[in-house]
């Protein structure tokens, strides 16, 4: 954003905050000193997408936008989700490990993996607070192991322990899973296609569906002869 754009932030009527551990400080901020609202959001799933959607249509309170937040909504649903069931005959039962920076973003991939009919048998964070682990503890099974702020060595230990079939972090962690030799995806802001959305969606089952699924990894032997 340019400086110009930024010094308009203050007419804001609401913010949104996607990145929670960089951000809700300074939308707290803004709150206290403008008096601006925030909401929580995440762009990631069908199902935080849609939920996302309807609570910044509620938050800005105007009817129309409901009715057409919700028509939005129902629409890319009936888009999506037959193209999603294509993949998730082939993601069924598989086993995701999660090594992210926030936790807020560590849920709602917990939650699209879910979606696909897949298990998250590891998840970590960075910079997850106590509220994140309390939700993430009961998004996962009992016997999921639950991480913060892991070094390469725990990652690798509790990736065998657990049997993963893939693991989804950031550009540090990829060599570490093709060294163990399981699938990677890389879920990085910085990425050159969405993630995110509807779209997003779609693209991120693509990928993980690829990746899992190469025959390489019957090759190579995967995380079980390691």
């Amino acid at each position: 954003a340019r400086v110009e754009d930024l010094k308009k932030a203050p007419s804001a009527q609401l913010n949104l905050v996607q990145c929670a551990g960089s951000m809700t400080y300074l939308a707290k901020q803004m709150e206290e000193t403008f008096d601006i609202p925030f909401i929580k959001v995440s762009f990631f799933g069908v199902t935080d997408t849609s939920d996302s959607l309807m609570r910044i249509a509620y938050a800005v309170g105007d009817k129309d936008v409901i009715k057409r937040a919700k028509a939005f909504i129902e629409e890319e649903k009936n888009r999506v989700i037959p193209l999603l069931n294509k993949y998730k005959k082939n993601l069924e039962g598989k086993k995701a490990a999660i090594y992210v920076g926030g936790g807020f973003k560590a849920i709602s991939l917990i939650r699209q993996f879910h979606e696909f009919g897949m298990n998250t048998v590891m998840v970590g964070t960075q910079t997850g607070s106590k509220d994140d682990y309390e939700v993430i503890q009961h998004l996962v099974d009992e016997d999921a192991v639950i991480l913060d702020d892991a070094n390469p060595a725990e990652l690798e230990a509790f990736m065998k322990e657990m049997g993963a079939d893939i693991l989804v972090g950031g550009v540090k962690e990829r060599p570490l899973a093709y060294k163990l030799g399981v699938a990677f995806c890389d879920h990085n802001h910085e990425r050159k296609h969405p993630l995110a959305g509807y779209e997003g969606t779609l693209n991120f089952a693509s990928e993980i569906n690829l990746s899992m699924n190469s025959p390489v990894w019957e090759i190579i032997g995967g995380i079980k002869n390691v």
